[in-house]
């Protein structure tokens, strides 16, 4: 991401959408410094004239997005996303666009190479927690919780579940029920803007984490809930099984699993912060 909205220190203007949980980058940003052209549309106009693919296709990669120009104003632009940016860099024959082609070349054989031998998968992904500095008993229960994700969405597209938007709404209610708290609100208490927010949990949050998810996925074995509104209150269930186990620690420590701690900055030297936990309210006798 950095390298794209940041590239020969020529700025590329982006906008992250929060729904979508992705960037949006402006087209004639990134046409216009991988060419140099003096009229990009011109440019892009031609481009597509050489790619019918690209021109069919063009409305679905494309979408107009809200962005500050050159006078200051918030105008409509052409704008794609990281899968349709590379998707516009791979039909630009220029020079500046070839290490962008070679990460892709590289990005696919490794994607193959996966299909092959999945394991392959999840040693990459090991990897590339290890060069950021996350420790390795951190790294284990991340890996855990990946699969642990992974067999919860396996469940929902059986007790189908289709839509996007609806695994996200389905993810919020567990963690809602897990830590009381929303996730957007979770990410907020964390600092956290665009950033994964289980890739900055403490050992504890990511256990209460997996315990909602893991719980929802019997729930969802057991009773075989059908479409949205069931899964839903299944996902309610599963989160309150993990936040029943949260509050009954936080009520024995005095402390609160959510905390500000996040890996944003030198991952293995995480100061200990807590939020006081919340005062009980006390009928009088």
């Amino acid at each position: 991401m950095s390298n794209i909205k940041l590239f020969e220190s020529k700025q590329i203007r982006s906008v992250w959408n929060e729904g979508e949980q992705k960037w949006y980058f402006s087209v004639q940003d990134v046409v216009g410094i991988l060419t140099d052209s003096s009229d990009v549309k011109q440019y892009i106009k031609r481009m597509l004239s050489r790619d019918e693919q690209l021109k069919d296709n063009w409305g679905t990669i494309c979408t107009l997005v809200e962005m500050e120009a050159a006078d200051g104003k918030m105008r409509k632009v052409q704008a794609a996303d990281t899968k349709g940016l590379l998707r516009i860099i791979q039909s630009i024959p220029s020079p500046k666009a070839e290490p962008f082609k070679r990460w892709l070349a590289q990005v696919g054989s490794e994607r193959l190479d996966e299909n092959e031998n999945p394991e392959l998968a999840t040693q990459r992904t090991r990897e590339l927690y290890k060069l950021k500095g996350y420790p390795d008993d951190w790294i284990e229960k991340r890996m855990r919780s990946i699969a642990i994700r992974e067999e919860l969405t396996d469940e929902w597209k059986e007790a189908g579940i289709k839509q996007q938007k609806d695994y996200a709404i389905l993810t919020a209610e567990i963690s809602k029920a897990t830590f009381g708290i929303a996730p957007s609100q979770h990410k907020k208490v964390k600092g956290l803007k665009n950033q994964n927010l289980r890739d900055h949990m403490t050992d504890l949050e990511l256990i209460f984490s997996m315990l909602g998810e893991a719980s929802t996925t019997a729930i969802v074995k057991t009773k075989k809930p059908k479409g949205f509104i069931e899964n839903k209150k299944a996902a309610r269930q599963g989160g309150a099984v993990a936040g029943n186990a949260r509050k009954e620690l936080e009520l024995k420590t005095g402390k609160r699993v959510v905390t500000p701690q996040n890996y944003l900055t030198e991952p293995e030297k995480i100061k200990n912060k807590q939020i006081p936990p919340p005062t009980s309210k006390r009928k009088p006798k």
